[in-house]
């Protein structure tokens, strides 16, 4: 091939790729919408201004318009939507949504909130609080292998300590993200985990003991943080705490940490809780299924949010969009650091999964896009295959945890009544990743 053909083919690659690019455009509208209506507002001194355009409803003209750029017919952009919106892992994290929401529901019923909050307020001084959720959260996820899972099963409790202690939600919800992401990120069961170390052919063991390098200072420097910040607790203890009434969350962590299915172990919990009730309060068979039906509503918006985040993620993929920025970053990392192969190949690896994570709000997916890229950026910078799955997995559970339209978020705005923005803005833990992986890498990468 003569060096016109090349100089040819380089154009047309370059051309398709900012072509393809545009198809992100419909992330940009939905983020603009959603985003700067709830700043505008705030400015403006409305009242949960974040709530008056919820994301479900500022989505659709992202849809509509990712629709309109797609180049087949109508038709076939449609059933592009609805596969994406029917993807596995879409319609698993729904079904947790909806448990999760039946089951904060009834336990809030039936007393078993009001149970564990008494019992939480006399094992945690005030200063501990913070921490000591931090903790149980990175324990549960870091056992179980999933941010969703641990967030489902600690937040209904976090929602009593919110009512009945007077605590600002917020930062509840950034004790419990930041614990769920540090264990979902760690975990060697973490699906997480195991997308990135078979994608970049590293053992399991390996990728443990690089991320724990990064991780656990992380995580250090993040409870020294939330110790600093001990709240008041302005509530007087029960001389009388229920324990019976808090065993269904006794219950659910034990099954969580025992490996049953996340589906199971909320199932359990909402039979439980409300057979205590039935048994302790006089609560009975037409309540119960009421309160399902309440819990089931309440998660309305996330669910509907996550279909279509789903769907508009699979017409931006189909379109080009994804294949186009991990292009692009690689291209662009290759020219940062032309005399340090392997630091550039680090910087590469984290934008490409940080970066498509954005677009996919699914840290699992992410890493799958990217992976093949990944792994020939590694072995072109002499990266081994267990530093690079550390940082595909590290970048892409940072962005999971500072997604306002994140799984994560949604559940935890949804249960504690609060808007996804203060959820992230509190998430401290993957900030502070964020800076310490950075770093990290940095040093270990210098000549």
């Amino acid at each position: 091939m003569t060096a016109k053909n090349h100089l040819i083919n380089a154009t047309a690659n370059k051309n398709l790729t900012q072509h393809s690019l545009k198809s992100l455009l419909p992330f940009g509208v939905f983020l603009a919408l959603f985003l700067g209506t709830g700043i505008v507002l705030t400015l403006q001194g409305v009242d949960f201004a974040f709530y008056q355009l919820p994301a479900s409803i500022a989505i659709i003209p992202a849809i509509l318009l990712a629709i309109y750029m797609g180049r087949e017919s109508v038709n076939d952009k449609i059933s592009q939507f609805i596969q994406g919106a029917g993807h596995q892992n879409i319609i698993t994290m729904c079904i947790i949504y909806l448990l999760a929401g039946a089951f904060a529901t009834v336990a809030k019923a039936t007393g078993s909130v009001d149970a564990s909050v008494q019992l939480g307020l006399s094992l945690f001084p005030d200063y501990f609080l913070l921490p000591g959720l931090f903790l149980v959260s990175a324990f549960l996820a870091t056992a179980m292998g999933t941010s969703m899972g641990t967030i489902a099963a600690v937040a209904p409790i976090a929602l009593g300590f919110v009512e009945s202690a007077d605590i600002d939600a917020s930062l509840i919800a950034g004790c419990i993200i930041s614990g769920a992401i540090f264990g979902d990120n760690l975990s060697i069961i973490s699906d997480t985990t195991i997308a990135s170390t078979r994608s970049q052919g590293a053992h399991m063991k390996d990728k443990f003991r690089v991320n724990f390098k990064f991780a656990v200072p992380a995580a250090l420097i993040c409870l020294a943080i939330l110790a600093a910040n001990g709240v008041p607790l302005n509530h007087v203890v029960s001389q009388e705490i229920d324990i019976i009434g808090f065993l269904p969350y006794i219950v659910i962590l034990a099954l969580a940490l025992s490996g049953v299915n996340v589906f199971l172990v909320l199932i359990i919990g909402i039979v439980l809780a409300a057979a205590i009730g039935m048994l302790n309060n006089g609560y009975d068979l037409v309540s119960w299924v009421s309160d399902i039906n309440k819990g089931f509503a309440s998660m309305q918006d996330i669910f509907i949010l996550s279909l279509f985040i789903g769907g508009l993620s699979e017409l931006v993929k189909r379109q080009g969009g994804l294949s186009a920025l991990t292009a692009s970053i690689e291209r662009l990392t290759r020219a940062v650091s032309p005399n340090n192969q392997k630091r550039a190949a680090g910087i590469g690896i984290g934008a490409l999964a940080f970066c498509c994570n954005f677009f996919t709000a699914n840290n699992t997916v992410s890493i799958i896009v990217t992976g093949e890229t990944a792994k020939d950026l590694a072995q072109d910078g002499e990266l081994s295959p267990a530093h690079s799955a550390s940082l595909l997995d590290i970048f892409a559970c940072i962005n999971q945890g500072l997604l306002p339209y994140g799984a994560q978020a949604l559940l935890l705005g949804a249960t504690l009544k609060i808007s996804p923005i203060e959820v992230v803005a509190n998430a401290y833990y993957p900030m502070i990743l964020f800076v310490v992986a950075s770093f990290a890498f940095w040093r270990i990468t210098r000549k």
